[in-house]
């Protein structure tokens, strides 16, 4: 047995010595998570999703200002408590207002992301004739160190809200400032808003009704469907009833999804989710995509105050890469 040991054994050496020099190292390191250069900003006109801003969030470039409402001295912002609250308001016939957040607002956040090392900041807010938010966010963007651009988008609800996702995804990936402009812009560019409200008055009082202005003296004989239009909102079609202005509603953004095909659609609503789910379901039927490929979302405060109980409305735009995010990197 000795003998047989003494014979194995520089077999043995042999081998430990090939497999020292065959045996593969510790995996690379993976690659670091692309750093982001350009933040993202907007306001809670975008009607995101809850999981749509957390995600953002973890992405380490994102920003949301929350809009202020006010019933009376209430001051609301965001969320489900306020969505009940604004809600009793609406009914009880108190007067709602909206304001702009102050620019100081936009300027804590601005220079947080300069602070953090960021090139540049893209700032995409609620259409400047609804609303001075834009303006709010240039006077802060000449407070601050770095570039900031502010874009006023036109619109509102998801039709600023896709756009938002193109631009955090782009600036997620490292893109420059005109890269993720123009992310942003693509998805801008296509997108239309269609809303069905059951009466005039809150945009009335709101001030917010625009060239739909002439419609007020027959709103109990016609249910409105409009729109969104350079900015304004403008009336498009005049139907008799509810049942049909929701029939019309769907009819519309079928033929708009057409037009922008392959499109993506959000629907909002305030006060009434389930008509809400039940138009998304069939308009996914209709479009062709899963039942809940169409992003279904609550009418953010800052819009509920002027559209009031009971609003309806369809976004459709141009499809967005919605890749994953990359994990948000370490500290600068």
């Amino acid at each position: 047995m000795a003998e047989g040991q003494a014979q194995e054994l520089p077999a043995i050496a042999w081998l430990r010595r090939r497999w020292g020099r065959l045996r593969p190292g510790p995996a690379p390191a993976a690659p670091p998570a692309p750093r982001p250069r350009v933040a993202i900003v907007t306001d809670s006109s975008a009607a995101l999703p809850p999981a749509w801003t957390e995600e953002f969030e973890r992405a380490g470039c994102f920003a949301c200002m929350v809009l202020p409402v006010m019933a009376g001295e209430e001051i609301f912002t965001e969320g489900e408590d306020v969505d009940t609250a604004l809600g009793l308001a609406l009914a009880a016939g108190r007067q709602v207002r909206t304001s702009r957040p102050a620019p100081g607002q936009f300027e804590r956040a601005y220079r947080a992301f300069e602070q953090a090392g960021f090139e540049a900041v893209l700032s995409l807010h609620l259409s400047g004739k609804l609303s001075g938010t834009a303006d709010a966010a240039r006077i802060a963007s000449a407070r601050v160190g770095i570039p900031v651009e502010v874009v006023d988008s036109q619109t509102a609800g998801m039709a600023l809200g896709f756009a938002v996702q193109a631009a955090v995804l782009s600036a997620a990936a490292a893109a420059g400032p005109a890269e993720v402009r123009q992310a942003a812009e693509e998805r801008l560019a296509g997108a239309e808003v269609l809303f069905y409200v059951p009466s005039l008055e809150q945009l009335r009082r709101g001030g917010r009704i625009g060239a739909a202005a002439s419609l007020v003296g027959t709103v109990l004989s016609i249910k409105p469907i409009l729109t969104l239009r350079d900015g304004l909102i403008v009336p498009l079609e005049r139907v008799r009833t509810a049942p049909r202005a929701v029939s019309r509603l769907r009819e519309l953004a079928v033929a708009s999804a057409a037009a922008h095909e392959p499109a993506v659609l959000a629907v909002h609503y305030f006060g009434n989710r389930p008509e809400a789910e039940s138009l998304a379901q069939a308009l996914a039927t209709d479009v062709g995509v899963a039942p809940d490929a169409v992003v279904v979302s609550a009418m953010p405060a800052v819009l509920a105050a002027h559209t009031g109980l009971g609003v309806l409305a369809v976004v459709v735009s141009g499809p967005v890469d919605a890749g994953a995010l990359p994990a948000a990197p370490g500290p600068r």
